[in-house]
């Protein structure tokens, strides 16, 4: 047990480790401990966020779950662009190369800028068309446009928040992040409250409240790993110079990142149109299927954790001409969420009313809501499995793959059959969710085979 303490306690400080010898086992505790820390307090945050927001109207938490669903498609640019500084940063570090590293994070920051300044322009201006394309009604648009606008208009620092945390991932410099997050999540948590009810000269803001703090909270955030970047204080060190453009290495990021945002936004695309295909069951349905997926992230959200520090372990192992130990890091990773998740999927078969009433004890949400979680129960540990094995060939920088697997099990497999059961025979809410079950199972089955061929070791960046 002190063997384990000093570890965790190494981990979350962030002492160098050397990710390319030694035990793999003991890289991915390093790196893995701080990521899961780090996920974990984003999933926390989505959890408080959900209890707050319940305590407005079932139309607030419908709002928020429609929005996210749109907003979704933010937060995957962002994940997605951060897949091509993850891989490219890793193979640098692998090869001892910290100064190549550097460039490509420099550059990886405009290209970062340059996508949220597209994206959040028009959905600022267009915040009541998106919420009424989703289903929303004018009651729901009335009193949440503001919610869809303000994160919107906010998005650069989200874009920023997953982009700079991805450079300290490549980097090796878990912990980092970790802290980053924390930070951003702990004070969304803190304001939330405040802003959504209202305190001293502070007006309640109902929902929007909710933006108001998310966009403060991450705004800080990115703060901190700006300062760690520049403070030279990281693997990674944003010094004043040599910030000229380098259309090279934008191309080469480019290249990774286009494949590696499409993969994320075809999933979120997917999550969007359930959404859609959910609302034609009235905001009790929304909420009760939103509050489901919310408690499914909160405990998926680890298992992120140790994918991130798969992707890490490839891209470094590779860089250092060492494909076997990437591999075999893969593959203990998946073993490692695979138990994870057996272990969390019996609660959530079991209780699922019961979580469903922490948050709102409304029967129709409850029902909704409970059915939803234990379907996603029945196969909960593909769910781990299947993003390490799809983290992996991020990591190698090969993003078409996943991509391509994500068209096949998503727009394929999951939409159509969302459509059928919850529409066409009526099987409403369970029927979208078991539309869930199917798409996830092909992602893990259609991952684990082309990962077992081998193909993405060959890929350079």
């Amino acid at each position: 047990m002190r063997k384990i303490t000093r570890l965790i306690r190494s981990a979350i400080r962030g002492d160098e480790y050397d990710y390319t010898s030694g035990s793999i086992r003991k890289a991915i505790f390093m790196l893995s401990i701080p990521m899961v820390l780090e996920m974990a307090m984003e999933s926390l945050f989505a959890l408080v966020d959900a209890f707050f927001v319940a305590q407005v109207s079932p139309d607030a938490v419908a709002t928020v779950g429609l929005t996210e669903s749109v907003i979704t498609l933010v937060y995957a640019v962002a994940i997605g662009i951060s897949t091509a500084p993850v891989a490219m940063i890793a193979r640098y570090i692998g090869e001892k190369n910290e100064a190549g590293a550097s460039r490509v994070a420099k550059q990886a920051m405009y290209m970062a800028i340059g996508v949220s300044v597209t994206l959040g322009i028009p959905g600022f201006i267009f915040a009541d068309d998106i919420l009424r394309l989703m289903g929303g009604s004018d009651q729901l648009i009335e009193s949440g446009v503001n919610y869809t606008r303000i994160l919107f208009g906010s998005n650069v620092v989200i874009m920023l928040l997953f982009l700079l945390n991805g450079i300290f991932r490549g980097a090796g410099d878990a912990a980092y992040a970790m802290r980053a997050l924390w930070l951003a999540n702990g004070i969304n948590i803190i304001l939330d409250p405040i802003f959504i009810h209202g305190l001293g000269p502070i007006p309640a803001m109902g929902v929007a409240g909710a933006a108001v703090a998310t966009c403060i909270g991450r705004g800080i955030g990115v703060t901190y790993q700006l300062y760690i970047l520049f403070g030279g204080r990281g693997t990674i060190k944003l010094r004043t110079g040599g910030w000229k453009l380098d259309w090279s290495i934008l191309q080469r990021l480019g290249r990774i990142a286009s494949s590696g945002a499409m993969q994320y936004v075809i999933a979120s695309a997917s999550w969007m149109f359930l959404m859609r295909i959910v609302s034609h069951f009235g905001s009790e349905a929304v909420a009760g299927y939103t509050i489901a997926i919310r408690l499914i992230i909160f405990t998926l959200l680890p298992a992120w954790g140790l994918s991130n520090a798969t992707a890490t372990l490839v891209g470094q192992n590779l860089g250092a001409k060492q494909p076997d130990r990437a591999v075999r890091s893969v593959n203990i990773a998946a073993l490692m969420a695979g138990a994870f998740l057996g272990v969390i999927s019996i609660f959530y078969f079991l209780f699922a009313p019961q979580f469903i009433q922490f948050f709102d004890d409304t029967p129709a949400v409850v029902e909704a809501g409970g059915a939803s979680l234990q379907i996603l129960a029945i196969v909960y540990v593909l769910y781990g499995c299947g993003m390490i094995y799809s983290q992996a060939f991020n990591g190698a920088g090969d993003t078409r793959t996943p991509m391509m697997i994500n068209i096949i099990s998503f727009w394929v497999t999951e939409l159509p059959l969302g459509y059928f059961l919850g529409l066409h025979l009526g099987l409403g809410v369970a029927g979208v969710t078991w539309s869930v079950i199917a798409g996830e199972t092909m992602l893990t089955l259609l991952a684990y085979i082309l990962f077992r061929r081998g193909q993405w070791l060959k890929t350079e960046v």
